[in-house]
């Protein structure tokens, strides 16, 4: 009986191991980024966990489980998104690039006028049937980066001519970074600055992208001017705000802009704002080494955006600079990796666009931790796939499958390179074998 059972049990086992294999032959694409992938969800569940405590105390009672199985929800949701995408030809998003972006531009212009406004600026759009809210400047970077790339690669022989090179490809950038920057000027910014280096690989010439950055700069200067020269010290700030604050409210988020250089630069102390200053509490928390622990974070009760935007002030303190700097050697693997895929992707389109995805993400986490460190004005940029979900979590996700869509692909033309080549090397052995006999 007993021999019988044990034989159940070993065909079970072999059936399990065929179920492993059978979905390893269906997952493809580069390891290391499925592996940085999970990482990083890992890494997510743990912070948000932790980072939800207050926001917990106030929308549930205490009861902060509620957004740990939100959390879990949506790494699964964001994994199957990733799973789908990466088994789909990556030639398909050539095909969809241009409808995509078409698309992204009304919805754009819709958010602007008519979206949900939070802080003076119109940034989501709600869903009606599922009731859900998005960032559409999130689908309209995806879209822009898709069809960047797919302009890049079919304009190469001309692209060193402004009118046919640079025009075409230049004026969907300053489309969309120009809907973008009323709401959003970190995102509008951060959009341009991956646009320009997609532009200078795609061998756009360099002096049409001085030219761009020179256009770009305008309106970051013209900030920079208004905030040094409307700057009072604290003793006059009441005349200050009757004289000057009102006039610039008048302008959207213009005064929130002027105002956050003007702390950047100016506030020192007590003047820093709360938010910078519960997030150097936090770093100065955590050390060198270890930190407070998982779960052991002391600020996460008092810094706003503690599970979002200031995500990685939490990952300090609790893990210390030594997790704060293991995440960060995570992102530059990730577009190590991309970068790889870039240069061994035959086509122009999939090595653009895994670029593109790639450094809009790096890029978007760089500016995360910058901020966190104050390192430059606050914005509001989360730290894609560590940040608490929503729908820049899930585009996050989209972005990933795509670029290992491309990876999937690469391995694929690999693959049947490397079988080419073996059988042309088996077949001059027979040839030799046939001589020699």
């Amino acid at each position: 009986m007993s021999q019988v059972s044990n034989d159940t049990l070993f065909t079970q086992l072999s059936s399990i191991e065929d179920m492993k294999g059978h979905l390893l032959k269906k997952t493809r694409g580069d390891k290391f980024i499925w592996g940085i992938v999970i990482l990083l969800a890992l890494i997510s569940v743990l912070v948000v966990y932790s980072a939800t405590g207050s926001l917990a105390y106030k929308m549930n009672k205490g009861n902060n489980e509620v957004y740990l199985f939100k959390q879990l929800a949506f790494l699964v949701i964001g994994l199957m998104l990733i799973y789908f995408l990466h088994r789909v030809n990556y030639t398909i998003f050539s095909r969809v690039a241009t409808i995509l972006f078409l698309i992204s531009i009304p919805l754009l212009f819709y958010t602007l006028f008519f979206g949900t406004r939070i802080n003076d600026g119109s940034r989501w759009i709600r869903l009606p049937i599922i009731n859900m809210s998005f960032q559409t400047s999130d689908f309209a970077k995806l879209a822009l980066f898709m069809y960047l790339s797919k302009m890049l690669s079919k304009k190469q022989k001309v692209i060193k001519d402004f009118k046919e090179g640079f025009v075409p490809v230049a004026s969907p950038v300053i489309l969309v970074c120009v809907f973008i920057m009323p709401a959003n000027l970190s995102n509008a910014l951060l959009t341009g600055a991956t646009s320009l280096l997609l532009m200078f690989i795609g061998r756009i010439s360099i002096k049409h992208i001085l030219l761009l950055i020179i256009v770009a700069l305008i309106p970051i200067m013209v900030i920079i001017a208004i905030a040094i020269t409307t700057y009072k010290p604290v003793k006059t700030e009441s005349n200050f705000k009757s004289a000057n604050i009102e006039k610039l409210n008048s302008f959207g988020r213009f005064s929130t802009w002027v105002k956050r250089v003007q702390d950047f630069i100016y506030t020192k102390n007590a003047e820093v704002p709360y938010q910078v200053q519960q997030a150097k509490i936090a770093i100065a928390n955590g050390g060198i080494l270890v930190g407070l622990g998982p779960g052991n974070s002391r600020q996460r009760n008092y810094l706003p955006q503690a599970y979002n935007d200031f995500i990685y002030a939490i990952i300090i303190e609790e893990y210390g600079l030594l997790g704060g700097g293991f995440v960060i050697f995570i992102y530059l693997l990730f577009l190590f990796r991309c970068i790889s895929i870039f240069r061994r992707c035959p086509y122009a389109f999939g090595a653009f666009l895994a670029l593109a995805l790639s450094f809009t993400l790096v890029i978007q986490a760089m500016a995360n931790m910058a901020v966190n460190v104050n390192m430059v004005p606050v914005t509001g940029v989360t730290l894609p796939l560590i940040s608490m979900g929503g729908s820049s979590f899930l585009f996050t996700c989209a972005s990933i499958g795509i670029i290992l869509s491309v990876a999937r692909n690469v391995e694929q033309l690999e693959g049947k390179s490397i079988e080419t080549e073996q059988l042309s090397t088996n077949e001059k052995l027979e040839q030799a074998t046939l001589q020699n006999t």
